[in-house]
């Protein structure tokens, strides 16, 4: 498990963005991500395929 602390007035996109810059090396073999809604559009996907270019965001709904 990891963490990233940081002020209240980050989006969670931005703030998963750094979260996974700090994983750069460390699980080499992750491939897929899944994440809320709060994490959807180009820029994060964008800013993790910086970081880890071999995984896949995958955006989970929330069902009725």
């Amino acid at each position: 498990m990891h963490a990233n602390v940081h002020a209240a007035d980050v989006q969670d996109r931005d703030g998963g963005a750094l979260v996974m810059a700090t994983l750069f090396g460390v699980f080499p073999f992750l491939l897929k991500l899944y994440a809320g809604g709060g994490y959807q559009g180009l820029q994060f996907r964008g800013a993790v395929k910086k970081v880890l270019a071999n995984v896949n965001v995958e955006i989970v709904k929330r069902s009725d």
